[in-house]
């Protein structure tokens, strides 16, 4: 059976055809709508926190100073230097170990990871905010601790 475009297009179809042509165009609207993670967090934070044992031991460490840790809402904000042009390149990601420590209350470890290329001695310092919703534990709190700079911090929820 063969079916013919409307509108005097000129192309004929068969049925597999028209079923491939389906599946590509599903496929394709499928892609199209997969999200990239840049859409804004809920909660007005400026990225994500990433929860992995791998990455937490193997992701960049390039050298920075922690100034300052604060918590608003289910965000965890870090004010934080490093050495470079202007921080423009600079890939940053929050990294939680996956494990969470049996204390009062219940503790987590996080690591800070900075990959920095550039190679200026301006020394650039940044704040950045991180959800953090998704550390969240069985009792209503949990001590997060950053062990870039050996701070800690209460996150209540």
């Amino acid at each position: 059976m063969n079916i013919k475009c409307g509108y005097q297009c000129g192309f004929t179809f068969n049925k597999s055809q028209m079923k491939n042509l389906f599946v590509l165009t599903l496929i394709s609207i499928l892609l199209l709508s997969c999200s990239d993670g840049d859409e804004p967090d809920p909660n007005g934070c400026d990225l994500g926190t990433v929860i992995s044992q791998e990455r937490y031991r193997n992701a960049p460490s390039d050298e920075l100073t922690i100034n300052s840790l604060e918590i608003e809402s289910d965000c965890l904000k870090i004010s934080f230097s490093a050495s470079g042009c202007d921080g423009e390149s600079w890939k940053i990601v929050l990294i939680d170990s996956g494990s969470v420590l049996e204390s009062d209350p219940p503790q987590r470890n996080l690591r800070l990871s900075l990959e920095n290329k550039e190679l200026c001695e301006a020394f650039i310092t940044r704040e950045l905010s991180f959800n953090i919703e998704k550390l969240r534990v069985e009792g209503g709190r949990v001590e997060l601790n950053l062990i870039n700079s050996g701070d800690q911090v209460l996150y209540d929820y």
